[in-house]
């Protein structure tokens, strides 16, 4: 009888290990809900929504250009779907990008589901686009969230839901003057600033010269919002590839798509058993690791462009331009024709 009873009792115990063990895999921590960064260093982030129209990115980004400032753009995919080449003019500049949704719904009133694939499918249009993640921050449309959403994107891979503590309310139409003073006024260290890049908000390009000046008369410094929140850069160290653990993932499924060993991923993670791993725990691929493929710029020709005109834009030479697109004479570029920027 009492043999019975261990023999019984180990079952059970076998089936509850397991259940403990791989439970993880289906289960992220929640996206961390960020109003402001927590610090008394007096820093600020700027931050743009972009939607469908993207009016003013070029105007916005020469501005900041023009001061050296970097800033984080929040984007959605159905904007960048209608408007590319300002998105790859953002990234080509260096500032930071970030998930707002593929349609710009309220996440409150979706699945799970809905969720993921919204989140899903604008980093797909970004990615083919640019050739960069919107991970690991996301801003929720209209600032709409709450438990269920936080789960949800945590989920996605989305470790931080960006919000502001300074709305400049700029898509009403208000003036730059009004919006000048919003930020300057109310500013605190670690502030967070919502802009938008859209016809609406017609005031933000003409508001961010001088708002920029009187900050840095303040004393105030311009960080992207992974600086503000002293997130690891998204780069690989030369060591390993970076892989985000997704739902269904497996040490072995990795191991098997990256060429290696359970054995030399556990290890070099300093994972104590090869059962559990959670998803959007991100994972060092031990080996050497390969570049990322450079973001590819293209370039459409419009009226009264050059070479050299095309060149200066991006800070290159009419001599690269020309051997990376296969032209016999720099002088000889028609209207529509697609060029390859060569970064």
């Amino acid at each position: 009888m009492g043999s019975k009873f261990f023999k019984v009792a180990a079952v059970i115990l076998l089936v509850l290990f397991s259940l403990f063990s791989f439970s993880p895999q289906t289960e992220a921590a929640n996206s961390k809900y960020v109003t402001k960064g927590a610090t008394t260093s007096k820093v600020i982030a700027l931050t743009f929504d972009d939607g469908s129209d993207g009016t003013n990115i070029n105007k916005i980004l020469q501005i900041l250009s023009t001061n050296k400032v970097k800033a984080t753009f929040f984007l959605t995919g159905s904007g960048a779907k209608n408007h590319p080449q300002p998105i790859k003019n953002i990234t080509a500049q260096g500032h930071q990008i970030a998930n707002h949704s593929y349609s710009h719904p309220d996440f409150t009133k979706l699945t799970a589901a809905q969720m993921k694939a919204e989140l899903d499918k604008t980093e797909a249009t970004i990615k083919g686009i640019t050739g960069k993640s919107t991970k690991p921050l996301f801003r929720a449309p209209f600032g709409a969230s709450n438990a269920k959403v936080l789960a949800a994107v945590g989920n996605a891979g989305y470790t931080h839901t960006i919000q502001w503590n300074i709305d400049t309310l700029d898509w009403k139409g208000v003036s730059s003057t009004a919006i000048t003073n919003k930020v300057v006024n109310n500013v605190v260290p670690g502030t967070i600033v919502l802009m938008h890049t859209g016809a609406g908000a017609s005031g933000t390009p003409g508001a961010l010269q001088g708002m920029i000046t009187k900050l840095k008369a303040k004393g105030y410094t311009f960080v992207t919002v992974s600086q503000l929140l002293k997130l690891p850069a998204s780069t690989p160290p030369a060591g390993g590839t970076k892989y985000t653990v997704k739902a269904g993932d497996t040490l072995y499924s990795i191991a098997k798509k990256y060429n290696t060993t359970v054995a030399a991923i556990a290890a070099a993670n300093k994972i104590p058993s090869p059962y559990v791993i959670r998803v959007g725990q991100v994972l060092t691929i031990p080996g050497k690791a390969s570049p990322p493929p450079a973001a590819v710029i293209k370039y459409t020709v419009k009226a009264g462009d050059t070479l050299y005109s095309i060149a200066r834009k991006y800070n290159t030479t009419v001599a690269k331009i020309a051997a990376a697109n296969k032209i016999p004479s720099p002088y000889v570029i028609r209207i529509g024709q697609v060029l390859t920027i060569p970064r």
